[in-house]
């Protein structure tokens, strides 16, 4: 539960001019993980700087972030400011288990959710690099044998339905990556429990879990290695996020986070997951931490990849991104030209892109923001079902982003007052 003061700031060469105006890198290489300043009473707290300039102390800022747990009834949560794509607060408020009295701390594991869609993309983006992969390929056409008779380990691997949706084969990495597959969520969600295409690849933006899914056997068949083994090669083990995996780690065992419920009870704790792409990644705030201060830094790809990751591949004008609202069309988020990139959303602000992505489980809620231009940005974590409830105000609080598309994310502030009945 302590304060994390500003590290020594590491130089990542600004000011190559490309296209889409986000990074000028001079390495590609992911740096050693930088060493913690030492943190204690007698260190003077550094202001954190917003977006818009004005500043906030992080002793005036704990106190908000510990009204609004409070007020809202917000069980665990982490919440990270970064400046300079340097750590300037992180601290820990509440349980990582409520009913047990066990606090949460920035080393406690949590389950990451579609944090996992982050990490993947870096991954897939790494294979392009290597050549294993090319962004525009059909999928089917980088393997030999009829994808729908995969047979693999997993549900998620059981691709036997696309016998009967010829447009799979249209389907690339960069539509996976993108959300535009025409692949639902989760087959789960289907009448029939189905993978079915709803619409032609490529023409519009749907999230669907099953695209990345579908992407990661492909990436298996080509590399002859499990996700698992991919992501501690590519990106765990470079990015130095060593209490990271994709599926549950006997090690963890010592200290794990346990979703809460609205009403403080806990959900039981899943551990026999299998790894997916899309949604199983078990991971630590300081591991996150990690991965977000070397994006901010330009680390672990080439300029050209990072471009392609955080360039707009789709605009996105839904009412919503999940619901009745994902059917219906709006010109509401038109100012800040919402997008997809590569495994991250997009919003364009005063300060420059921001690339966001979510989080959402049962008793896990978790957003991140990045501001590339500014070398800021937000990671907010969180073990219960009201954390989304309090997120405008957090993302207000710490870097003054007012530009995150509250309704589209389903992010109902706890003090919104409804409208009044008519009558």
């Amino acid at each position: 539960m302590q304060i994390i003061e500003p590290e020594r700031r590491v130089s990542w060469g600004l000011g190559l001019a490309v296209t889409f105006g986000l990074f000028g890198l001079t390495a590609c290489n992911v740096a050693e993980p930088p060493t913690e300043t030492p943190t204690g009473p007698d260190l003077p707290p550094t202001d954190i700087v917003r977006l818009d300039g004005t500043t906030i102390a992080p002793e005036v800022l704990t106190a908000r972030i510990e009204e609004l747990t409070r007020v809202a009834d917000v069980h665990g949560l982490t919440v990270t400011v970064f400046n300079h794509a340097q750590v300037i607060y992180s601290r820990a408020f509440g349980s990582a288990n409520l009913p047990e009295s066990q606090p949460l701390t920035l080393d406690t594991e949590l389950y990451g959710a579609s944090l996992s869609k982050s990490v993947f993309a870096v991954l897939v983006m790494k294979l392009v690099e290597q050549g294993v992969l090319d962004l525009d390929t059909p999928l089917q056409e980088l393997v030999d044998e009829p994808l729908w008779e995969h047979q693999g380990e997993g549900w998620h691997a059981d691709l036997s339905d696309l016998r009967d949706a010829p447009r799979f084969r249209q389907i690339t990495a960069r539509m996976s990556l993108s959300h535009t597959t025409g692949l639902p969520n989760w087959r789960w969600i289907e009448p029939d429990h189905k993978l079915r295409i709803h619409f032609e690849p490529g023409e519009r933006y749907s999230y669907s879990g099953e695209g990345m899914t579908l992407l990661q056997v492909v990436l298996e068949k080509l590399t002859g290695k499990p996700l698992e083994q991919l992501a501690q090669e590519l990106v765990f083990e470079p990015y130095g996020m060593q209490t990271s995996s994709y599926t549950w780690q006997p090690r963890f065992e010592a200290s794990y986070a346990v979703g809460h419920r609205a009403d403080g009870t806990a959900y039981p704790k899943d551990k026999d997951n299998d790894p997916r792409s899309a949604s199983t990644l078990e991971t630590t705030t300081d591991d996150v931490v990690r991965f977000m201060a070397a994006i901010l830094r330009g680390e672990g790809l080439s300029p050209a990849s990072w471009q392609e990751v955080f360039s707009p591949q789709v605009r996105i004008r839904t009412r919503s991104q999940f619901g009745p609202g994902a059917q219906e069309e709006t010109t509401t988020n038109d100012a800040i030209e919402l997008s997809y990139g590569l495994g991250w959303g997009l919003l364009r602000t005063p300060y420059g892109w921001g690339a966001f992505k979510e989080g959402h489980g049962d008793g896990f809620q978790h957003y991140s923001i990045v501001f590339p231009e500014t070398k800021s940005g937000v990671l907010l974590m969180s073990n219960s079902d009201n954390a989304e409830s309090i997120f405008h105000h957090l993302l207000t609080e710490t870097l003054a982003d007012t530009y995150t598309p509250l309704e589209w994310e389903n992010y109902v502030p706890y003090d919104r007052v409804p409208p009044a009945e008519d009558g």
